[in-house]
């Protein structure tokens, strides 16, 4: 893509190294869109705060840390099945396939997919797209241990990526997203997302995409509600955030972590609990919000799965299974979707 056609579509381009340069949108995520979001979502009597806003450089951070703790299985989960699937899914991709992958992060698994590329390929694209700043240095990581890889970043939300996507040569893509990152999204969202990503697929084009599957409600809470507290930390970051950029007084010591499964919809729940009644005032957002002892501020949803339902779903948006990969105890899916189902390569 040339630099003509990225600004065109609104970006700024940080060319950071010779294989390695950032797309931005000029109109990128500002405390602005955060103030007047959080006055939107604290200010009715059924408050929440959107997850996007977990992820500045701290929440980045800590997220990494859950990805490790021992109650955390989706990450170790899904890690270990692209191991062994490695010389299965390479099988499928053609010679010159691109990655691109949605919520890279700090891209741990990206690399097990690169090994499988590498073994395929002369050279390499990837195409990561996250919101956070943190993308830029996972990036040059992958630089130093792929040097036939070329990166371009694109600091931007999933929607603002996948258009982008309809600026690229034809290609044929292998689009990743991992860490069941769909079941984020609320009720029927997820289903909405899944045919946006379809919509944005050629004929030549992959989808390889994590999901976790409904289990016991123990092992879910446990997995959402760490005995380091890392979870806590991360979901109560989002108040130090207000904190630090829109002037806000929280005290976190009078707020607390809670998780929960809901079994009717068969998700996992976040919320962030008042311990008292209080005032908190917000000043970039022109808020004075009041909370009562025992109101829970809902931050996040993580749906659960089952094959049945993921067979439905990505049928409904227009694809076609072409493997699903579990790990021994059934508790992840990987699945890999196309248009019209490709065969493997020979």
């Amino acid at each position: 893509m040339s630099s003509q056609t990225a600004q065109e579509l609104g970006y700024e381009i940080h060319r950071l190294s010779p294989r390695l340069h950032c797309l931005r949108p000029h109109a990128a995520v500002s405390g602005e869109s955060f103030a007047r979001d959080v006055a939107f979502t604290l200010g009715g009597s059924s408050k929440s705060i959107n997850p996007k806003w977990f992820y500045d450089d701290e929440g980045s951070a800590l997220f990494g840390q859950i990805c490790t703790v021992p109650e955390y299985y989706i990450t170790v989960t899904e890690s270990s099945i692209l191991s062994r699937i490695g010389g299965e899914l390479g099988s499928f991709l053609a010679r010159d396939t691109r990655l691109v992958e949605l919520g890279s992060g700090l891209s741990s698994k990206t690399r097990l997919i690169l090994d499988v590329m590498e073994g395929v390929q002369d050279e390499m694209e990837y195409l990561p797209i996250d919101i956070s700043d943190v993308l830029a240095e996972s990036c040059h990581g992958l630089l130093d241990d792929y040097p036939r890889l070329e990166i371009t970043g694109i600091i931007d939300t999933y929607h603002g990526g996948l258009e982008f996507l309809s600026t690229l040569d034809e290609r044929p893509n292998l689009i990743a997203f991992l860490g069941s990152s769909l079941g984020n999204f609320d009720a029927g969202e997820g289903e909405l997302f899944l045919k946006k990503i379809a919509s944005c697929m050629g004929e030549r084009d992959m989808l390889l995409l994590g999901l976790d599957l409904d289990k016991e409600s123990g092992v879910l809470e446990a997995a959402y509600d760490d005995t380091q507290g890392v979870t806590a930390r991360f979901n109560l970051n989002v108040l130090t955030r207000m904190n630090r950029e829109l002037g806000a007084n929280f005290d976190l010591s009078a707020f607390a972590h809670r998780a929960k499964y809901n079994g009717s919809a068969r998700r996992i729940e976040m919320y962030i609990e008042s311990l008292a009644d209080q005032d908190v005032a917000i000043p970039a957002a022109g808020a004075a919000v009041r909370f009562g002892r025992g109101e829970l501020v809902h931050t996040e949803n993580s749906h659960k799965y089952t094959i049945p339902r993921i067979r439905e779903m990505v049928r409904e948006a227009g694809l076609g299974t072409d493997a699903i990969w579990q790990d021994e105890e059934n508790r992840y899916a990987l699945v890999l979707c196309s248009k019209q189902g490709r065969p493997r390569r020979t």
